[in-house]
């Protein structure tokens, strides 16, 4: 989100912290999700209610009388709270929305003192997924039905995940709204981190990272960019040597497959 969408969704994640302390999390989380997909089918309704001529009061009433009484009381003031601010595009209304949802599951993970496992689970799914075409096929098919592709994800992850990691990950395969399900971890990922005040860095190495390497890492990447940063290893060993940091855009590789690489597009120039 940009300019105006992302000052408009500040004020709303405002209220949504104002009104989701005491409440059901889990809920206000499969609510938020179930609007914005509501606003993804409904594509009149959408528009109307991210209508900035139309007055607030008014799209907050449509709100309550369409929703009342159908969802948690704090995400149907975090909607109504949504329609009445304006959006630079109507789609941003649907994408807060979703984000919230994240954010309030994120929040409950957070209560459950999970969140660690959380941000963890996610990038282990999301390779898990790389490596295997048929289950990212599986859960991709739009032809699926949703309560398969749900019993397929409980039979792989509950009980081996945190509540919230599971929700999040059914909801990606679920509702993936137009992303493939990599690209929806990794932005979900980005989320955690964001709730946490920190970058994300996935590692690349050979082999397993000690716990004094991952230290000195993280401690390094936190001198050179002055926030925390959350390490994700992955260890592939096809580096053969050394390491790579990749941080959203940005690449540091050292790994002796990539200075092979580098000698060989110096040659083929």
């Amino acid at each position: 989100m940009r300019g105006l969408s992302r000052s408009s969704f500040a004020e709303v994640e405002e209220r949504f912290n104002a009104v989701a302390g005491t409440a059901d999390l889990a809920r206000v989380a499969d609510d938020l999700l179930a609007v914005a997909v509501l606003l993804d089918r409904e594509h009149g309704l959408r528009r109307n209610l991210a209508d900035p001529a139309r007055p607030a009061e008014q799209k907050a009433e449509v709100v309550r009388s369409l929703l009342g009484g159908k969802i948690d009381d704090a995400a149907l003031e975090t909607v109504v709270t949504a329609v009445s601010v304006k959006w630079s595009k109507s789609g941003d209304l649907a994408d807060a929305l979703e984000r919230l949802s994240v954010i309030a599951s994120v929040a409950e993970a957070e209560s459950q003192g999970r969140l660690d496992d959380v941000e963890d689970e996610l990038f282990r799914f999301g390779r898990i997924v790389e490596a295997n075409p048929g289950l990212r096929h599986a859960l991709a098919d739009p032809g699926l039905p949703g309560d398969a592709k749900r019993a397929l994800l409980g039979d792989l992850l509950a009980r081996r995940v945190a509540p919230a990691t599971l929700r999040l990950v059914t909801q990606l395969a679920l509702y993936p709204r137009g992303r493939s399900l990599e690209r929806g971890l990794d932005e979900y990922i980005q989320l955690v981190a964001e709730q946490r005040q920190q970058l994300v860095a996935v590692v690349r190495s050979a082999v397993p990272l000690t716990d004094g390497q991952r230290q000195r890492l993280a401690a390094w990447l936190r001198t050179t960019y002055g926030r925390d940063v959350h390490l994700n290893v992955e260890v592939d060993p096809r580096v053969i040597g050394g390491f790579s940091v990749r941080m959203g855009d940005e690449m540091i590789d050292t790994t002796i497959a990539g200075r092979i690489e580098d000698v060989r597009r110096r040659l083929a120039g």
